[in-house]
C-alpha cells in the first residue's frame, strides 16, 4: 500500500478540489465549472418536486383522498435526514461515483463495486422514466396529442437524443439548462400556489376542508392497513424526494466542492420538501369537485384550468415539460459519471472504453452515450406493462441506496477526520445517523408491502442477481481491481 496521505486540513487548501482527486489517484480529467447555485441546481433539478408531484397526485387522490398529502412533511423529514447523512460523506471524499468511492474507500472496493451496481440501475433507468413521463404525462397534452404508446415511446427516443448531444457537448450547457429549469419550476410553484389561493379567495370556489377529505375513498376497505390506500399516499414523497446526492456524482467538475456539494445536497431536499408542501395545500384547497378531478388522468392540470382557466394551464404544461426536460438531463449526467468512475477503476464492462473523456468537450462520451443506449433499448424491447413495472421498481433502488450508505457511514464514523469549515454534523451526527436509518427501513416497508409491489420487487432482486452474475465474472478474469484502491484518499480513514 502506499503511505497514508492526509486530505487538505482546511478546504481552503484545496478550494477547485484538484487535490482530493489527486489523493485519489486519478487526473482532474473533467473540467470544474460549476459554482454553489449550479451545484444546489442540479440536486433539486433531478428532484424535481413540481414534476414529482405533476406525476403523482392523481395515485394519492385514488388511494387516500386529499388528506393523504398530509404524509408528505413525514417524508421530507425522513429524507432530509437521509441527506444530512450523504452530505457527511460527499464533504470528505468528493469524486465522481459518490457512494462507489465512499464504500469503494471506507469499506473496501467490493463492498464500493455493490454500491456503485445499485445506483448505475436506479440512474439508467431514472433517465427512461423521466423522459418517458415528459413525452406521455407534458407534451402530448401541451401539443394536443391523444395518448398513444408508441408515440410517447417515439418521442422519448428523440428527447434521449438531444439529451445526449447536450450532455456530451458541454457539463456547462448541462449546468445552464438546470439552472434555468429550476428557476422556471420554483418560479412555477410559487407563482401558481398564490394564484390558486387569490382564485379561491376571489370566487370562493375551493374548500380547505379538502385538506381533512378522505375523498373518493371514504368507504374503501383496509384504507389503515398494512399497504392499505393512506400508506401507499407515502410513496409521492419516497418516489419525488430523491435523487439529491447526484450532486456527489460531478464533485469532480464542481469549484470547492468541500463545501458546495453537501450543501446542495441538504438545501435541495429542504427547499423541495418545502415548496412542495406549499403546492400541494395550494392545490388539493383549489379543488372544486373531488370526485371529478379524482378521475382524472391529470389533476395538477384540470385544477389549474378550473380555477385559471385553459392558458394558465398549457403554461403550466410548457414549464412542466422544461421541467421533465431537466430532470432527465441531470439523471443522464450523474448516471454518466457514475460509469466513468467504475471504468477508469476498471470495474464496468468495457472500461477503457467508457473511461474515455473528449479532448475538446472534456465530458464523458461513451459513458453517456451508453446511457442513451440503454435507453433506445429498454424503450425499444420492453412492452408497456414491464416498462411501468420497471419504473416502478426504480423507487425501491435508492431506498436501498440511502439505507446502505447509513449503515456504511455508522460503521466507520469513529475513522472519519473532520476537515475545517466543511460540511459536519458535529456531536448530532450519531443520533442523525440512527434516525435516518429507522427511518430508510419504514421507506423499504412502505415501498415493498403492498401487494401491487410484487412485480417491482422481483424485478429488483432481477438486478441484483445480474450485478451478481458480473461481480462473480470479475472476481475470476480480473481479481486485482476489486482487492486495490488507486490513491491514498481514503486511506487514512481505515483501521
Amino acid at each position: 500500500m502506499a503511505d497514508v496521505a492526509q486530505a487538505p486540513a482546511d478546504p481552503r487548501d484545496d478550494e477547485d478540489g484538484a487535490d482530493s482527486v489527486e489523493l485519489g489517484g486519478y487526473q482532474q480529467e473533467l473540467k470544474r465549472t460549476l459554482g454553489s447555485f449550479q451545484v444546489f441546481a442540479i440536486s433539486f433539478a433531478f428532484i424535481s418536486v413540481a414534476v414529482g408531484i405533476f406525476g403523482t397526485y392523481d395515485d394519492v387522490l385514488r388511494t387516500a383522498g386529499p388528506v393523504g398529502i398530509r404524509l408528505w412533511p413525514i417524508a421530507g423529514v425522513g429524507q432530509i435526514l437521509v441527506a444530512l447523512v450523504i452530505a457527511q460523506f460527499a464533504a470528505r471524499i468528493p469524486l465522481s461515483g459518490s457512494s462507489y468511492q465512499w464504500a469503494s474507500r471506507l469499506a473496501n472496493p467490493k463492498v464500493g463495486w455493490g454500491f456503485g451496481w445499485l445506483s448505475f440501475c436506479f440512474l439508467a433507468v431514472a433517465v427512461v422514466a423521466v423522459d418517458n413521463a415528459l413525452a406521455s404525462q407534458a407534451f402530448m397534452p401541451l401539443v394536443g396529442m391523444d395518448p398513444d404508446e408508441d408515440a410517447a415511446r417515439v418521442i422519448t427516443l428523440v428527447v434521449l437524443f438531444v439529451q445526449t448531444v447536450l450532455a456530451v457537448a458541454s457539463t456547462r450547457i448541462v449546468s445552464v439548462i438546470n439552472t434555468a429549469a429550476v428557476g422556471i419550476e420554483v418560479a412555477l410553484v410559487v407563482v401558481v400556489s398564490i394564484a390558486l389561493a387569490v382564485a379561491v379567495l376571489a370566487t370562493g370556489d375551493g374548500a380547505a376542508d379538502n385538506l381533512a377529505s378522505r375523498g373518493i375513498t371514504t368507504d374503501a376497505p383496509g384504507y389503515f392497513a398494512v399497504g392499505g390506500g393512506l400508506m401507499l399516499a407515502m410513496i409521492m414523497g419516497l418516489a419525488t424526494l430523491v435523487g439529491f446526492d447526484s450532486a456527489a456524482n460531478l464533485a469532480e467538475e464542481a469549484k470547492d466542492p468541500h463545501r458546495t456539494v453537501p450543501r446542495a445536497i441538504v438545501g435541495s431536499v429542504v427547499a423541495a420538501a418545502v415548496l412542495g408542501m406549499l403546492f400541494l395545500i395550494a392545490l388539493t384547497v383549489a379543488i372544486t369537485d373531488v370526485p371529478r378531478i379524482s378521475a382524472d388522468g391529470s389533476p395538477v392540470a384540470a385544477i389549474m384550468r378550473d380555477q385559471l382557466g385553459p392558458v394558465m394551464e398549457r403554461v403550466l404544461l410548457v414549464a412542466i415539460t422544461f421541467a421533465f426536460f431537466g430532470a432527465g438531463l441531470v439523471s443522464m449526467a450523474a448516471c454518466a459519471r457514475l460509469v466513468f468512475a467504475m471504468a477508469r477503476d476498471g470495474r464496468f464492462p468495457a472500461g477503457r472504453l467508457m473511461r474515455r473523456v473528449g479532448r475538446r468537450t472534456r465530458t464523458p462520451v461513451p459513458a453517456t452515450a451508453l446511457i442513451f443506449a440503454l435507453g433506445v433499448l429498454l424503450m425499444v424491447a420492453l412492452p408497456g406493462s414491464a416498462l411501468l413495472e420497471l419504473i416502478t421498481a426504480s423507487t425501491i433502488l435508492p431506498a436501498l441506496i440511502y439505507g446502505a450508505t447509513i449503515v456504511l457511514y455508522l460503521v466507520v464514523r469513529g475513522r472519519l477526520s473532520r476537515r475545517k469549515c466543511a460540511f459536519d454534523l458535529g456531536r448530532f451526527e450519531l443520533p442523525v445517523a440512527i434516525c435516518a436509518l429507522a427511518w430508510t427501513l419504514l421507506a423499504l416497508f412502505v415501498l415493498v408491502s403492498p401487494r401491487e409491489a410484487f412485480v417491482s420487487v422481483v424485478i429488483v432482486a432481477g438486478l441484483l442477481l445480474a450485478g451478481g452474475l458480473f461481480f462473480l465474472v470479475m472476481l475470476m478474469a480480473d481479481r486485482d481491481t476489486l482487492e486495490t484502491e488507486p490513491g491514498t484518499l481514503g486511506e487514512a480513514f481505515r483501521p
